[in-house]
């Protein structure tokens, strides 16, 4: 798996009806964009995950876009 700063990452419930985990990696441990990643997860909180087969890619987040002064 590889992965860039800035990349969401996804992770599949492990059981029927169970909320996956989202996030946006914010550095990149590993050599070459390999884990592990240090992510910010959409809950609040920062961890270096290691992922497993659950897990994907997205891409980039969306830059949020600021109210315009008109």
């Amino acid at each position: 798996m590889h992965a860039h700063v800035g990349d969401r990452i996804v992770v599949r419930g492990l059981h029927v009806g169970d909320a996956g985990c989202r996030g946006v990696i914010l550095e990149i441990r590993g050599q070459s964009g390999e884990p592990p990643y240090l992510v910010g997860w959409s809950d609040g909180h920062e961890a270096l995950y290691f992922p497993a087969s659950d897990a994907r890619i997205e891409g980039k987040a969306p830059k949020r876009r600021r109210p315009s002064d008109d």
